[in-house]
């Protein structure tokens, strides 16, 4: 693999309620690269404050790779700084802002968390973020990240999501190439990456075959070289 170009970093920003280690298979196969995978947690309760301190961490140009929550964090840096994206993928993500009931379920969320603890969140979470099918290992990991989150963390990540803009704008001014990847069981995140492409100037998407919401952590066979042909194609 050829080392990406200097002065570009692939930034890799975490799903919700797991942690940056979600991107080990990623780490150790993309060794060549440039990559940072930046904690979220405890950077506040702002999305678009998170992207300001990830734009003061680097000099950078970016490919932003976000995964749900992260993808939010990706379009954030897109609005803030878009001549310093040249590459944006979006990974079981979406552009829109919650509707009434997506902000019903995070203020439930909120009060469970607080009540029960990270791990009763997630297990109201699990059988949507990872398919039947999932390693067993895979799970256990996910658990042990979950179970290692400050509650009071998680509880910002929950109301910077609740807070967050619509960003089909973003998606519209792009000037970057744009990927998206959905799993294959994650229907409702598919019908609106399919809207996102047709939005993109120059946009792609890729459905992972057996897989739910958290695509690249659960299907990193399938997921790493769709990542790294984008790679590629930014960087050449």
């Amino acid at each position: 693999m050829e080392a990406i170009q200097i002065g570009t970093t692939v930034l890799l920003l975490h799903a919700f309620p797991v942690g940056p280690e979600m991107w080990e298979p990623q780490l150790d196969a993309f060794a060549g690269y440039e990559l940072k995978a930046p904690g979220l947690l405890g950077r506040g309760d702002s999305i678009d404050g998170w992207a300001e301190q990830l734009l003061a961490e680097t000099e950078d140009d970016l490919i932003a790779v976000g995964a749900s929550m992260g993808g939010y964090c990706a379009l954030a840096l897109a609005r803030r700084a878009p001549e310093r994206i040249r590459g944006l993928v979006l990974v079981g993500s979406r552009a829109s802002a919650d509707p009434p009931d997506g902000r019903a379920w995070r203020d439930q969320s909120i009060a469970l968390v607080r009540e029960r603890g990270t791990l009763a969140l997630w297990e109201t979470m699990r059988d949507y973020a990872l398919s039947a099918s999932a390693d067993p290992t895979l799970i256990e990991k996910a658990n042990e990240m979950v179970a290692s989150q400050d509650v009071e963390d998680v509880v910002q990540e929950l109301v910077a999501m609740i807070d967050r803009p619509d960003s089909t704008d973003v998606v519209r001014s792009l000037s970057c190439p744009l990927l998206v990847v959905a799993g294959e069981l994650d229907e409702g995140v598919i019908a609106e990456s399919r809207e996102l492409i047709g939005l993109a100037g120059d946009g792609e998407l890729v459905i992972v075959p057996d897989a739910s919401h958290l695509v690249s952590f659960e299907r990193p066979d399938l997921f790493n070289p769709v990542l790294l042909g984008f790679l590629e194609r930014c960087t050449a």
